[in-house]
């Protein structure tokens, strides 16, 4: 199967056919796959070199003629490195444009901490405006970036990364899906968590919900299952764990727990697989089988 990152290219460079509004802008990072679109449109693919913070300046410069630029890197790079611009030349100015990262938390383990960004979400998360997409699969991956790059002169970011599910689910760039309903609590699954959710709790009596896109937060959906399911809710997400509070916000009238699941704040110093990070976070089926039990049991607290 091909992974999210694999259909980028071929998905925007339809796009740069579809629209005259759609141009690319890149910082070296992922240049290969817009060789032939560089032919085509010369003047709406352009590499910045290794200058992340003129990549977003340039884009909100276009975006400010009326383009809808497309800026693709690291996620360490797009999101950590020039936050500045993303406040101030995107945010301030408001100027809409679709960042599309890579990597995610850390799927490139052998680049070290510097190519690893789990706290990209909640670094986003202190902005105003942004739409956030997180799929789980390249299908969805698809489907979504052609939603980001239609959503008018919105700031959209698109979250891709290797992990995926087995298999993609008909998203809509806006709602949560239903995948399993139970009684006893409501999981909320993120992009590609969803497989190991579904893994660790096949004999649970809880309402599974999936998320890819995770901002703004779909809190009706979470109020419908949490109606029937009740009001324990987990949050199990590929990034910096703890981040999606707007959970708290959509129960805030009613006595509710939630507990998060993510990436931990604490840096690990080897760089490993994807799957042993996973495990060291307590993000495989195993772990989130047991720390999901033992919360909708009332045996711990929302903060543990």
């Amino acid at each position: 199967m091909d992974s999210m990152r694999d259909r980028f290219a071929p998905v925007v460079t339809r796009l740069l056919d579809e629209d005259p509004r759609v141009a690319v802008v890149l910082a070296v990072v992922g240049a290969d796959g817009f060789t032939e679109a560089r032919r085509r449109h010369p003047d709406r693919v352009v590499d910045v070199g290794i200058r992340e913070q003129l990549l977003v300046g340039a884009a909100s410069g276009m975006a400010l003629t009326g383009m809808r630029p497309v800026a693709h890197t690291f996620a360490s790079f797009l999101v950590e490195r020039p936050f500045e611009q993303v406040k101030l030349d995107l945010g301030h100015q408001d100027a809409g444009a679709v960042l599309v990262s890579a990597a995610a938390s850390f799927d490139w383990p052998a680049g070290g901490y510097t190519h690893m960004a789990p706290g990209d979400v909640a670094l986003l998360d202190t902005l105003d405006g942004w739409t956030v997409h997180v799929p789980g699969h390249p299908d969805e991956a698809e489907t979504l970036l052609r939603h980001a790059v239609a959503a008018g002169d919105d700031k959209v970011y698109v979250r891709l990364s290797l992990q995926s599910n087995a298999a993609g689910r008909p998203v809509d760039g806006q709602r949560f899906l239903t995948v399993r309903e139970g009684r006893a609590g409501v999981v909320v699954a993120a992009g590609p968590m969803l497989d190991a959710v579904l893994a660790a709790t096949e004999d649970l009596d809880v309402t599974v919900l999936y998320a890819t896109t995770v901002r703004p937060f779909d809190a009706a959906a979470l109020r419908r299952a949490s109606a029937t399911a009740g009001t324990d809710v987990v949050l199990v997400e590929p990034y910096l764990a703890g981040t999606s509070t707007a959970a708290n916000d959509a129960l805030a009238d009613v006595p509710h727990r939630v507990l998060g699941l993510g990436v931990g704040r604490a840096e690990l110093r080897r760089y490993g697989r994807i799957d042993e990070h996973l495990a060291a976070h307590g993000l495989d089926a195993r772990s989130l089988r047991e720390r999901i039990t033992r919360f909708t049991a009332g045996a711990v607290s929302a903060g543990a």
